[in-house]
């Protein structure tokens, strides 16, 4: 379980290949704090520790994870938004997040507003995935409130402390990015579905 409150910017240091699946090392300068078998959240996607040296740890994403998520688009040097688990009892900055990607979407567009930035987002309509008006949603593991909310697109208003501080920085119209949509909003959705 997360937050959506990143705790820094990984560097991919490397990729490999084992079968269908993606080996991922990062370099962070919280991987001295690390376990193995521990969950960290890459761009949104919860992912499992499996290796640790220096200030180098590797987890691995299986085929699914990425058909279904931007982790196949990685290449060395990548910027990667990072954050642990949760810690029990803590406070809950951000909103409820899993880690457990809906689907990608593309931004479509950047504009500047005098300080801040708004990026709006397309996704897929046929997962019949939704956003609302001021609700939550993730975008690369970043907790952020829905401004515009359409039928396959959205935006969120991004603060200069988050556009410095995550890898919104390295946004371009067409970038594609993770998404979780709120997970109280899919359990409503889906209960309705079946009335």
């Amino acid at each position: 379980m997360f937050t959506g409150i990143i705790e820094e910017l990984g560097i991919v240091a490397n990729l490999s290949t084992d079968q269908e699946n993606l080996d991922i090392t990062i370099r962070s300068s919280f991987t001295s704090e690390l376990k193995i078998d521990q969950s960290v959240a890459h761009n949104g996607v919860c992912l499992t520790v499996v290796s640790i040296e220096d200030d180098l740890y590797t987890v691995t994403a299986i085929k699914e994870t990425l058909d279904k998520t931007n982790l196949k688009d990685l290449t060395a040097g990548s910027v990667v938004n990072l954050e642990r688990g949760m810690k029990l009892g803590a406070r809950l900055d951000g909103h409820i997040v899993q880690g457990h990607v809906d689907q990608i979407a593309t931004c479509t567009e950047i504009k500047e507003a005098d300080g801040s930035w708004y990026f709006t987002f397309e996704y897929d309509p046929a997962l019949s995935n939704i956003t609302i008006e001021k609700g939550s949603v993730t975008v690369n593991g970043v907790s952020l409130t829905v401004v515009n909310s359409q039928k396959n697109a959205f935006s969120v208003a991004i603060i200069p402390f988050t556009y410095e501080h995550t890898n919104f920085n390295t946004f371009k119209v067409g970038t594609v990015v993770n998404l979780e949509f709120d997970v109280i909003g899919k359990y409503v959705k889906r209960i309705t579905e079946l009335s």
